[in-house]
């Protein structure tokens, strides 16, 4: 995967980069002594699990959301192998996709296998019917504002915002119920995808460097201890 600022890199790697990276505190802060094993620049996480992960991101308190503006973070959809990025998650997330004659890369229909619900949507672009298929950001950005990212540089912040590895499309009016809830306070309604939505969130926090509170982890914890096979999801390529 890349962002607009570099090229394709490894999932793995990403982590690897900014597992540890500090950050300065907002709002109340809790010390945390990182396990030897959280990976650093030249250890690659590609055989470490999320569990194990989760404790290699910061825990503190939530900041207050003051200067919130998702403007803050991109001036609208970023562009990437010439498309915007609402049309290249879909391109990527539906099955049996038609295009607009143009721009060629515009889905103008599709079939979405709900992750969030387990349900099976059929995209039709319109606008009465496009908002049946959302592209969420699985750390909600409002979220990220106040774990850290308001002290990011725009550029991060917009890297961030258009990470493919953070966005995912799914059921308009599930992606409205979660709002900008963090893990402690949403899980999706499929209880079979939870398991990869915090793994997911855990490698979104570990690569931009954005922490997590007590309750946070701790529900994200409970998630990837329920089940033998969900301790195995591995934060790498294979796991998206």
């Amino acid at each position: 995967m890349r962002n607009n600022f570099k090229s394709v890199i490894s999932i793995a790697t990403t982590i690897a980069i900014v597992c540890g990276f500090q950050i300065a505190p907002v709002g109340s802060a809790e010390a945390v002594t990182k396990p030897s094993y959280c990976p650093s620049a030249t250890h690659r996480a590609t055989t470490s699990v999320a569990l194990k992960l989760l404790n290699c991101l910061d825990v503190k308190g939530r900041a207050p959301k003051t200067g919130y503006d998702r403007s803050l973070f991109s001036d609208g959809w970023g562009e990437r192998d010439g498309c915007d990025l609402r049309n290249y998650i879909l391109r990527r997330d539906l099955t049996s996709i038609t295009y607009r004659t143009s721009p060629a890369c515009t889905v103008a229909s599709g079939v979405l296998n709900d992750p969030y619900t387990g349900h099976t949507i059929n995209f039709l672009r319109g606008t009465s019917t496009s908002w049946k298929v959302q592209i969420d950001h699985v750390v909600a950005v409002s979220d990220a504002w106040q774990k850290g990212a308001q002290q990011f540089s725009y550029s991060k912040r917009n890297a961030f915002y258009n990470d493919p590895l953070n966005l995912l499309a799914v059921d308009g009016p599930t992606n409205s119920q979660k709002s900008d809830s963090d893990a402690a306070s949403w899980l999706p309604p499929s209880r079979s995808y939870r398991c990869k939505y915090v793994a997911r969130q855990v490698a979104v926090k570990l690569k931009y460097g954005i922490w997590v509170t007590l309750a946070e982890k701790a529900k994200i914890r409970e998630v990837l201890n329920s089940t033998t096979s969900c301790q195995a999801y591995k934060i790498a390529n294979s796991l998206w």
